[in-house]
């Protein structure tokens, strides 16, 4: 049976702020990504969504992001590579802390927004980051979209999961297009992408066909109606004969 990881970003209330149903997300996907407190969470938050992973049997990694609660980490921030790379270890090593206190081990580390847009296209950036992360003792894959950047992290010998949300549209070079203010989108239209995808293959907004050879498929926690898209998600993989577990490092 072929195997592909269903994975959400979680974690983004703040405060008294709520946003996404994680208890009924959680149903229907393998990994989550925990926001880190910059473009959102608290620490309350990150230990509530822990929980609530670790109660669903969901693999947790964490979702670093650039410090920016406003824009909710879609907006880029000029940053060095340094910056850059101090900056995740910083948000991967508050997780780790909250994640061990409920006897939950991070899976990965899959960068948020305009950050994993700008890891994305930016190999010396995206090594780096993760040559950071191990240097803090985090031997943790980066989950990203299969670039260049993405081959120049493992040529580097660092493990990577390469990966895509299915409910965002692809620009040329694989990579999503980020929406400011995410819209409910049709279940079975997403579900259709997250089959083509897992097949390994993607349709760009120019309507050409182009490589996505991924191990794990994204589903956005803050879309209005995220949990029906996972849900479809889930059905529709399942029922193609996949076998939705957490991905496996390709190193």
């Amino acid at each position: 049976m072929t195997t592909i990881d269903v994975n959400a970003d979680a974690g983004e209330s703040f405060g008294r702020w709520v946003l996404g149903d994680e208890v009924s997300l959680f149903a229907f996907v393998s990994s989550a990504n925990i926001a880190c407190g910059h473009h959102a969470g608290d620490p309350s938050t990150m230990r509530a969504a822990v929980q609530e992973a670790r109660n669903a049997g969901v693999a947790v990694g964490a979702h670093p992001g650039y410090d920016d609660k406003v824009g909710f980490g879609r907006r880029a921030i000029a940053m060095s590579i340094e910056e850059t790379a101090d900056s995740v270890v910083y948000q991967v090593g508050a997780l780790a802390a909250i994640a061990a206190s409920e006897g939950v081990q991070l899976r990965h580390v899959k960068p948020h927004g305009a950050m994993m847009g700008a890891i994305c296209r930016d190999p010396e950036l995206a090594v780096g980051v993760a040559t950071g992360l191990r240097s803090a003792g985090f031997e943790l894959p980066l989950m990203m979209a299969p670039t260049p950047a993405l081959t120049a992290v493992r040529t580097a010998g660092h493990p990577v999961i390469p990966e895509n949300a299915v409910d965002l549209d692809f620009d040329e070079d694989g990579i999503n297009v980020i929406e400011p203010r995410p819209a409910a989108k049709d279940p079975d239209g997403v579900a259709d992408t997250a089959l083509r995808v897992a097949g390994g293959r993607a349709v760009a907004v120019s309507g050409r066909s182009i490589e996505m050879p991924v191990r794990s498929v994204c589903v956005h926690g803050d879309r209005p109606n995220a949990v029906p898209i996972a849900a479809a998600v889930n059905r529709a993989l399942t029922a193609a004969g996949f076998e939705i577990r957490p991905a496996e490092p390709w190193v």
